[in-house]
């Protein structure tokens, strides 16, 4: 059990099985009381090594904060762990050095809330004697309190204040006995890195380990005696360049030590900045530079290349604990689990993430051993031009860039015309007038207009850019520059492959930016249908559809259409639907290629009838959208779905549930096409209104928005003729690509954000899912009965 002072301070309670840490977060701590059953929330599993970790996790990581080992030892399960564990109920006697006896965890409502409590045995006790965790607050590794460990303490006022800086200890040995494949060798010299290869894919299974990749430099850290070095890729020292770093390291007496890592400037949300660290360093000013390390390559006399990776970590992390040097930050990892990692690191707008085999050894050269997966994709470029500037733009107004062919050449890519400050203009425009020559050296120059005011430099300068995509002809689209890469050699600079997905039909426009605050272009969207074809084709194939189309983006104008209309592409089909006086023409997709026409079309949402066209005047799908009305939280909204599943399960009726991409949710119930649409409506309603009549207070079955005030609107209106709802998978038409997902009934919680579900996260979200949310869903068997309808109209009449 961790002591954590985090943004809350709480406890965080560990159990080993099958390799891993099952851990919850207890706000208040264990108390001996049997009577005090104490909150426990579920948190991911934590690696091993962990549960040995004393010291500062960093801003900007996951459980920022100060840890100590408050207590541990080796508990032991009442019968069958992982069954016990599955059931929701464990019981188990604790063998540490303060919890001792019987003890249990219950699951209690949602997946993640659990209650940690004491048995009543011979360690239990009650009134003051049951508070531990206020008698004995220390860790049980180091006896250090949580202010020694942060290198604070409190004055007389409580007022946290920083102490006399301490002559730091010299660090204890690391032990290296029991490390496979070390051998007794002299500190080596040019140790070049061992480099990741790009895929697009994140590697599943547990036999990976996962990082962050951070946006900085990254420099191997050799210390030897008094000297320490600050190594780039090119061999270069930055050791002048870096004197608060290296005053630090000096300061720990450390033995003969190899690091690698990547030297980083941390943003107030946790992020890396890597302008800010190409300012900083440019400025002699390092004092807002930390070092991540995320490898021991050597030490104490011990060469570590050849041991496996997660051994190097481990000592590492017991290296780093014991020297607390405070600009060294450990880059911690998580074992398989890795398209969940990559979604959260996404989501928290980082470049990506790192995946390293755990058995692998450090090899210096570019492995499959290491490989990196982009959330945004960046690219080293070579300047080889600028123009002048324009407005109010000082020095210069873009820069020409372009990467190498296969022959050497320099082959153009485009402009890149944002993302400077005023400095960074300045700076880089003395250089740039250094390197002036009269003519081009790309391959493939810019001609005419584009060309003119084109001040041509020598090829001497790396750039890293950010950009959304390549277009057809090789360019980048919507490049952002993000800083110099100075710590890198100026060889040959390919273009690394982007993870293409090839389209059952050609697009018109692909380049065009549909959603753009995320960069998103019509083909990433067609792509992205293509991906999850799958998964959405059993839901859409066939169906009635009606669509949303904003032929210049979102943002832009958007209309509805549900008739066929001219110029349909030859993918979509068709199907006759009888309307009042006439037979109109409405849309079908039967396959990906019609996914694809769909967005050729410039249609951003998907809505669907409940009904195929083979046979549309019998519905094979209920809808049930729970709208929260002004005033509603979600919980409100988790409650009103809830409330809808169980009612239908007391009529005997399966449901399943799905974000609507809004603010809502959507319990869906597959039906056998046996009634018709009037039945259904009247089924539906019934039904939504036996819901209202249970909590009127809650919930609303009228659209009046006089009486939708501070409640949850139950629409059962989506299940008449013609009407339509969002169908899954579909994207809306709004800022940040929101995606209307099927969900378990287990993520119907208050833990629930829909928001994370868009499209640059769902391939990974389906990518990493154990089984389908709705998994049966084709099998389900059910139909409106006349006896359901019957015990609707009697709850109806005795109410």
């Amino acid at each position: 059990m961790q002591k954590h002072d985090a943004t809350t301070l709480h406890y965080d309670f560990r159990l080993e099985l099958d390799g891993v840490l099952l851990s919850w977060a207890v706000p208040k701590g264990p108390s001996l009381d049997p009577a005090d059953k104490r909150l426990a929330i579920q948190t991911e599993d934590h690696p091993l090594e962990y549960g040995a970790f004393e010291g500062v996790i960093p801003e900007g990581h996951y459980g920022a904060g100060t840890v100590l080992v408050w207590d541990h030892g080796t508990w032991a399960p009442d019968g069958d762990a992982r069954a016990a564990y599955r059931k929701g109920h464990l019981n188990f006697s604790l063998q540490g050095k303060k919890l001792h006896g019987r003890w249990h965890l219950v699951r209690r409502g949602s997946a993640k809330s659990w209650l940690l409590f004491k048995s009543r045995d011979e360690f239990a006790k009650k009134g003051k004697g049951a508070a531990l965790v206020e008698q004995e607050p220390d860790s049980v590794l180091s006896g250090r309190s949580l202010a020694e460990v942060a290198g604070t303490k409190r004055s007389a006022t409580g007022v946290k204040r920083r102490t006399t800086p301490a002559k730091p200890a010299r660090a204890r040995r690391v032990d290296l006995a029991a490390l496979t494949g070390a051998r007794g060798a002299k500190l080596p010299s040019d140790v070049l890195p061992e480099l990741a290869t790009l895929v697009t894919e994140v590697p599943e299974g547990d036999d990976w380990l996962h990082e962050m990749k951070f946006d900085g430099y990254r420099i191997l850290l050799e210390v030897n005696g008094s000297r320490v070095r600050c190594l780039t890729r090119r061999g270069n020292d930055w050791a002048d360049r870096l004197p608060h770093l290296v005053r630090d390291v000096a300061s720990r007496d450390l033995p003969p030590t190899l690091l690698d890592g990547e030297l980083c400037v941390l943003e107030s949300d946790g992020t890396t900045n890597f302008q800010r660290l190409q300012n900083s360093l440019n400025a002699d000013a390092d004092a807002d530079v930390v070092y991540f390390a995320f490898d021991l390559l050597y030490h104490d006399g011990n060469d570590l290349r050849g041991v496996p990776l997660a051994q190097r970590k481990q000592a590492l992390a017991e290296l780093l604990s014991q020297i607390g040097a405070s600009r060294i930050r450990l880059s911690d990892h998580v074992v398989g689990h890795g398209a969940a990692f990559f979604r959260e690191a996404c989501a928290r707008g980082l470049e990506g993430i790192l995946c390293k085999r755990a058995d692998s050894r450090y090899r210096s050269e570019r492995t499959r051993d290491w490989v990196k997966v982009k959330c945004l994709r960046r690219h080293e470029v070579v300047i080889g031009g600028f123009t002048d500037p324009g407005g109010s733009r000082s020095h210069f107004g873009a820069l020409l860039v372009g990467t190498h062919d296969e022959q050497g050449g320099l082959v153009y890519r485009g402009k890149v015309g944002t993302g400077y400050t005023d400095q960074s203009l300045g700076e880089l425009h003395q250089r740039l007038r250094k390197l002036t020559r009269e003519r081009p050296a790309f391959v493939n120059p810019p001609r005419g207009a584009e060309a003119r005011k084109v001040h041509w430099v020598e090829p001497k300068l790396l750039a890293e850019v950010e950009y959304t995509e390549l277009t057809r002809d090789g360019k980048l689209r919507h490049p952002r520059f993000r800083g110099l890469r100075e710590d890198k050699p100026k060889g040959k600079v390919t273009l690394e492959p982007s993870a293409s997905v090839e389209l059952p039909i050609a697009l018109t426009h692909p380049d065009r930016l549909l959603y753009p605050d995320q960069g998103l272009t019509k083909r990433a969207l067609a792509e992205y249908f293509v991906k999850i074809a799958d998964w959405m084709l059993p839901h859409v194939q066939n169906r009635i559809l009606t669509l949303v189309r904003c032929p210049q983006g979102q943002g832009g104008p958007c209309f509805f259409q549900k008739h066929a209309g001219k110029g349909l592409p030859g993918a979509l089909h068709t199907v006759g639907i009888q309307e009042k006086d006439k037979l109109a023409d409405y849309l079908v997709a039967k396959d990906v290629a019609g996914l694809v026409a769909l967005v050729q079309m410039g249609a951003l949402e998907i809505h669907g009838w409940g009904a195929r066209a083979d046979r549309p005047e019998q519905p094979d799908q209920l809808v049930f959208d729970l709208d929260p009305g002004p005033g509603v939280d979600w919980d409100g909204v988790v409650s009103a779905t809830l409330a809808v599943r169980d009612q239908l399960a007391e009529l005997g009726l399966q449901s399943f549930a799905k974000t609507t991409g809004g603010k809502g949710l959507h319990v869906v119930v597959p039906v056998q096409r046996r009634a018709d649409w009037e039945v259904t409506k009247l089924f539906c309603r019934s039904v939504a209104e036996r819901v209202c009549r249970s909590e009127p207070k809650k919930f609303v079955c009228t659209m009046s928005k006089a009486k939708r005030q501070g409640r949850v609107f139950i629409d059962y209106l989506r299940n008449s003729r013609g009407a339509t709802s969002i169908c899954a998978f579909s994207p809306r038409a709004t800022a940040g690509a929101p995606v209307s997902t099927p969900i378990g009934w287990s993520e119907v919680s208050a833990e629930l954000r829909p928001s994370r579900h868009n499209v640059q996260t769902i391939p990974d979200r389906l990518a990493s899912l154990v089984s389908d949310p709705w998994e049966g869903y084709a099998e389900v068997h059910q139909a409106i009965t006349k006896q359901m309808l019957r015990e609707l109209d009697a709850s109806s009449t005795s109410n």
